[in-house]
């Protein structure tokens, strides 16, 4: 099957930093353009454009350069962001490691990316961070609104307030400039980092409002970390696209998340798959009249079943989009608010070079399994290994390591991961298939399926069961649901209730953890 690709027009011009925040500081100044829950204050458009210009000006007395690099640890803020505008208005790369993952990893990563320049947030351990670090290394604190008053000239944002507003900024970043370096998940080895450019950053954010239909007019909330590329492409880029309100929390809180919407009116959340089940199975109450600014929430990092995405509209009222992306690539599909069907990621990105290719490497017509690769200029332009090695990927197609189909009308359905696949007497089994069919039964919450050794197989089925609060279920009726619904051989031999599945801090369910699980059990 012959793969053809055009990359569309861009429907938003590409802009520099520069001139995203001289036409909103024109256009509307008084604007919020950032407001943190957390810490109940904002700034406006007018004041951020401000801002940038003046950390940039200082950061140029500091001898940073375009294209230096600016280490940023910190838990998410407003302060946060408005240092990560004006390291971009510099057209500096801007290094967000996140602070949620092991200390001594971000040491090391910090090492290897080999900052000009580290900023670290004063409620953080910033000499452990940053301990054997190259380049300079400062301290910052909260933002203000006038001019800072405080006596520390050590603190960054006091220091940024007394520069010189003669020093003239004259750099900005181009499209083929980096943007960006940001690590992936690792809580147990070091990850591996990921570089992207501004290119590649604003076709990923015009995929998001291709999705979602964002406008100027849009209030959305962002309460996932900014480390992380899903709240980059997610938020930050529609954010920075079209001049919206974005609404900053530093995480999700199941007893503020509906008292945030009702108060500020907003008008699109994020959401993940542990977001969407916690609000499902432990009901908050609130209804669709509660909330009727709230048109759109997504979900993305796991796919969700059809049974909870229809009943998660039907309890709360608000349309959910499944998306699908990984961090190398940005976004891969994702339903469109004018185009969804349950069970699916939706068609293909529209600026993503998406083809499902079969073990010969060659595309795949619709309705035949196969592994999702993605190319082209929203991919990221290199990888930095754990060992600090530099990989260029922009001259080769990645391949996800996803499986899945797509049907007649360009809707694809992730079926699992290869490397999850259970290969049962020679025939592969998707889990992901099994995992549907055992969240259909009432009683169950979350479920997982994995292959285990048998001496006759090769691999047997088995599952694990997290059950609803209140509810109780025997494993024989595990078993006896999937076998209404699933052939002999896809069905789970074994059944086992635990408390909670093993997740990756991005809620993805470690089925490896699973095995081993079951390994020390049995």
């Amino acid at each position: 099957m012959a793969h053809q690709f055009t990359q569309p027009e861009l429907t938003i011009p590409f802009l520099s930093i520069r001139g995203v925040l001289d036409k909103y500081r024109q256009q509307h100044p008084d604007k919020i353009a950032l407001y943190d829950l957390e810490q109940d204050r904002s700034i406006s458009w007018g004041e951020l454009a401000d801002s940038a210009d003046q950390i940039a000006r200082y950061l140029v007395s500091r001898g940073v350069q375009k294209g230096d690099r600016i280490g940023l640890l910190a838990d998410e803020s407003l302060d946060k962001m408005i240092i990560w505008m004006g390291i971009w208005r510099l057209g500096a790369v801007v290094c967000p490691l996140n602070v949620e993952i092991n200390a001594s990893h971000i040491n090391e990563l910090l090492q290897s990316i080999e900052p000009k320049l580290t900023l670290w947030h004063t409620d953080l351990d910033g000499g452990a961070l940053t301990d054997g670090v190259i380049g300079e290394v400062i301290r910052f604190d909260r933002w203000e609104n006038e001019t800072n008053s405080k006596n520390d000239n050590t603190e960054f944002f006091t220091a940024v307030s007394k520069t010189d507003n003669q020093i003239a900024v004259e750099s900005e970043n181009g499209p083929d400039d980096i943007s960006c370096i940001f690590c992936t998940s690792g809580t147990t080895s070091r990850p591996k980092c990921v570089v992207y450019n501004h290119m590649a950053y604003w076709l990923n954010g015009l995929n998001t409002i291709d999705f979602l239909g964002l406008t100027g007019d849009d209030r959305t909330l962002e309460y996932r970390s900014f480390g992380w590329n899903s709240a980059q492409v997610l938020s930050l880029m529609p954010w920075i696209e079209t001049g919206l309100s974005m609404y900053m929390g530093p995480r999700f809180s199941r007893s503020r998340f509906f008292d945030w919407i009702k108060t500020h009116e907003l008008t699109f959340a994020a959401g993940v798959p542990t977001v969407v089940n916690m609000l499902l199975n432990e009901p908050t109450g609130v209804t669709a009249d509660d909330i009727p600014s709230l048109r759109l929430m997504t979900c993305s990092t796991a796919p969700l079943s059809p049974e909870q995405w229809k009943q998660f509209e039907e309890m709360y009222g608000v349309t959910l989009l499944q998306l699908y992306g990984m961090s190398e690539a940005g976004w891969i599909c994702g339903n469109r608010h004018y185009k969804r069907q349950m069970g699916t990621v939706g068609p293909p990105a529209k600026h993503q070079e998406f083809l499902i290719v079969d073990s010969a490497e060659e595309g795949c017509p619709p309705g035949t399994e196969g592994e999702v690769t993605i190319g082209g200029p929203q991919t990221c332009v290199a990888t930095i290994s754990p060992e600090g090695d530099w990989e260029d990927q922009r001259t080769v197609r990645m391949r996800t390591g996803d499986l899945a189909i797509i049907d007649d009308d360009g809707f694809v359905r992730v079926t699992g991961r290869t490397k999850d696949l259970i290969i049962r007497g020679g025939v592969n089994i998707a889990p992901l298939e099994i995992d549907n069919v055992l969240m259909q039964h009432p009683k169950i919450r979350e479920a997982a399926a994995i292959g285990i050794p048998d001496k006759i197989y090769g691999e047997e089925v088995a599952c694990y069961i997290v059950v609803k609060p209140g509810e109780n279920i025997t494993d024989q009726e595990v078993l006896a649901h999937c076998g209404q619904t699933l052939p002999e051989f896809k069905s789970p031999k074994s059944a086992y209730l635990v408390e909670q599945l093993p997740k990756s801090d991005r809620g993805k369910v470690l089925r490896d953890d699973l095995k081993k699980l079951w390994a020390e059990n049995n």
